[in-house]
C-alpha cells in the first residue's frame, strides 16, 4: 500500500510539471519562431526542477545530500534529454508528426522511466529518511 501511495503522489506531482511542462512549451511553440527542440529544452528544463522539488520532499521523503541527488537527476536527463529532443526532433521536423502529440510522447517516456530511476536509483537508500510529522 506504501509503494501505491507512493506511485500515487509521483503520478500527481508528474502531472502538474507535465502543465507547467505543456503550458510552457505552448506558449513558446506559439508566440516564437523557435524550432521544436528549444521550445522542449526549456520547458523540459521548468518542469525538472519543480518536479524533483517536489518529489524529493513528499514523495520520497528523503534527507539525501539534495547536490549528490540533483548530479544523479542530472545523470538521468543527460541521457534522456538528448534522446528526446532528436526523437522529438526526427518526428516533427523530418516526419510532420505534430508537436503536441511528441510532446506527450516524451512526457509518458519520461514518466515511466524517472519513477523507476529515482525510486531505485536517487532516492532507493534514503526513501522515507525525512518523515513528515
Amino acid at each position: 500500500m506504501k509503494e501505491f501511495i507512493r506511485v500515487l503522489k509521483f503520478a500527481f506531482f508528474s502531472v502538474s510539471a507535465g502543465l507547467i511542462e505543456m503550458g510552457t512549451f505552448a506558449l513558446l511553440n506559439e508566440f516564437t519562431h523557435f524550432p521544436y527542440w528549444p521550445c522542449y529544452l526549456i520547458a523540459l528544463c521548468l518542469s525538472v526542477l519543480w518536479n524533483f522539488t517536489l518529489n524529493r520532499k513528499f514523495t520520497f521523503q528523503s534527507a539525501a545530500n539534495v547536490p549528490v541527488a540533483m548530479a544523479k537527476v542530472a545523470a538521468y536527463y543527460a541521457v534522456f534529454t538528448p534522446l528526446s529532443t532528436l526523437l522529438g526532433s526526427c518526428l516533427t521536423d523530418g516526419l510532420g508528426w505534430n508537436e503536441y502529440l511528441v510532446t506527450i510522447v516524451n512526457m509518458l517516456l519520461n514518466f515511466s522511466t524517472e519513477f523507476l530511476y529515482q525510486r531505485f536509483f536517487v532516492f532507493g537508500k534514503s526513501l522515507d529518511s525525512a518523515k513528515q510529522k
